[in-house]
């Protein structure tokens, strides 16, 4: 054995698995990729979340194509960000060549053929072509929300004191005319007992919040929020044959807002956090989300949502739920989030400026040391499909780095086109459950009747169908009033058991009310 083929073997040996993998390709020496060293993720520790980066044109997407076939195949549902609509070839065949077949060679993607996957198209909104979704403001929460209003600190704690005061009125905020109504009723002259209520919210600060709900309704939020709301047990399907549902979510409408996509997802994940149970470390995940321009989710995040952030990818492992973030740069991510991050594959960069070199440097501290490669030579050097590798091994150590060449996808790497994608959506079975959307009684209702003036009575115009009885009988003498002192119910109600069972039942209706992680609400199902 060569120099070269021992250092590889020796790579690989830090990538072998016992239980079932997702394949990425395998190492790259002196510029040759040897077929017999394979680079494996292992389905076990996927739940570490991991994270793809790497500069345009570089292969990412490539790279989350393959790694999402993989888990379709092995049963594994995912949901994937699409913001720039690469993705939609998931769901047809490849094409077939002599050069996607010389790199399944060299990347030991044997008995490699074009296979399509199970795809569901989704849209924000009902503007695009998709499957419409949407989120009922209530359970988007005051958090999440200010994040996709661009609302500073302060605005977003007011946002936080009218939900509540909502909340504890019963009034149920679905989509952005009830939040308005509810903001224009608390600073009108009939609503400020209750603004007293809640500490009070000052009229210029809720103008900068109703601007911004105008501005949100302009750009098109007003068809992405209301009902039916999406169900997250629709994103964890698994078709009749065994594979794992692609969950395919497209911008659409809201290009103007990209913020909204990617803490849209997070909404997802919060939904998902409060509902799924508690299932330690498992054989492979139950769910794998991928959020594509991932630097989206964090530019200029609020404190509160960045710890909200920090504390999801923490826990959420648990419930068995991996994360996997994409972007340009690894320091997009703040640092307390990508140290969560077990998986690294990292793409080529780029150095043409003195922040892409810090950014460069600050890259090659978060990969263990290697003896094979220079890591900041190897991170500028890189090929189209070729990537930087770092995972947790299934004992849950890091795995040497690796120089890896990654496998090409079995999918067609190109978009499949808006009418296809339109057709797809309409055949789907959850076109019937989402397609038309539904105005319920809440928030807008109550409050317009509350403020309505009265109809006066109108006499009437004709006889009663019925004469009055004739009171030809006389009526016994009213019974004398007891003498005074407390009722039943009075008597009922200070007894010191009933008392303790009440104070437990308000508890109780206050917790029901109250809001989980990023201040969500709990959903009707």
């Amino acid at each position: 054995m060569t120099d070269a083929a021992s250092r590889s073997a020796a790579i690989a040996a830090g990538y072998a698995t016992e239980g079932a993998a997702v394949e990425l390709g395998t190492v790259v020496l002196g510029g040759a990729a040897d077929a017999s060293a394979r680079v494996r993720l292992p389905l076990a520790t996927m739940n570490r979340h991991g994270l793809v980066a790497g500069a345009t044109g570089t292969g990412k997407t490539k790279t989350i194509q393959v790694i999402a076939e993989q888990l379709s195949r092995a049963g594994v549902p995912v949901v994937l960000a699409d913001v720039k609509g690469d993705l939609s070839g998931l769901s047809r065949a490849g094409e077939d060549s002599e050069k996607m077949r010389a790199r399944a060679v060299d990347t030991a993607a044997e008995g490699w053929a074009p296979e399509g996957f199970p795809v569901e198209f989704l849209s924000l909104g009902t503007e695009g072509g998709a499957i419409p979704v949407r989120a009922t403001i209530s359970s988007f929460g005051p958090i999440l929300l200010s994040k996709v209003l661009g609302l500073n600190a302060t605005q977003e704690s007011t946002l936080g004191l009218i939900f509540h005061w909502a909340d504890t009125q019963g009034l149920a905020l679905l989509d952005l005319k009830d939040l308005r109504s509810v903001i224009t009723h608390l600073t009108s002259e009939e609503g400020k007992a209750d603004l007293k209520g809640i500490g009070g919210v000052s009229s210029s600060t809720a103008g900068v919040i109703l601007r911004a709900l105008v501005n949100l309704e302009a750009d098109g939020g007003d068809t992405f929020f209301g009902e039916p709301e999406i169900r997250t047990e629709d994103l964890l399907r698994v078709t009749p044959d065994g594979r794992g549902v692609l969950s395919l979510f497209e911008l659409g409408p809201l290009a103007a807002r990209p913020a909204l996509f990617s803490t849209f997802l997070m909404w997802i994940l919060a939904d998902l956090f409060q509902t799924l149970p508690e299932e330690g470390d498992l054989d492979k995940p139950k769910l794998v989300f991928v959020f594509d321009e991932a630097h989206l989710l964090f530019a200029d995040a609020s404190k509160a949502f960045l710890q909200q952030v920090e504390q999801t990818v923490k826990l959420i492992r648990s419930k068995g739920v991996g994360i996997f973030f994409c972007t340009q740069l690894p320091t997009d991510v703040p640092g307390p989030v990508l140290s969560q991050l077990g998986a690294r594959v990292q793409h080529a960069l780029r150095a043409f400026t003195p922040d892409d070199q810090k950014a460069l440097t600050k890259t090659v501290r978060t990969y263990p040391t290697s003896e094979d490669y220079d890591l900041e030579e190897a991170l500028t050097t890189l090929g189209t499909g070729e990537a930087v590798v770092t995972v947790l091994s299934e004992r849950g150590a890091p795995t040497p780095v690796a120089w890896t060449r990654i496998r090409p996808p079995q999918s067609l790497m190109d978009t499949i086109g808006t009418e296809a994608i339109a057709a797809a959506a309409a055949a789907s079975p959850l076109h019937a459950t989402y397609a038309e959307t539904v105005d319920r009684d809440s928030a807008y209702e109550r409050l317009s009747a509350r403020l309505a003036p009265p109809t006066a009575p109108t006499a009437p115009t004709t006889e009663p169908e019925f004469p009055p009885l004739p009171q030809t009988y006389d009526l016994p003498p009213l019974p004398a009033p007891e003498p005074s002192g407390p009722s039943a119910a009075e008597r009922i109600m200070s007894n010191p058991a009933v008392k303790s069972f009440l104070r437990s039942a308000a508890s109780a209706a206050g917790r029901e009310i109250s809001r989980s992680i990023f201040g969500t609400g709990r959903r009707r199902r």
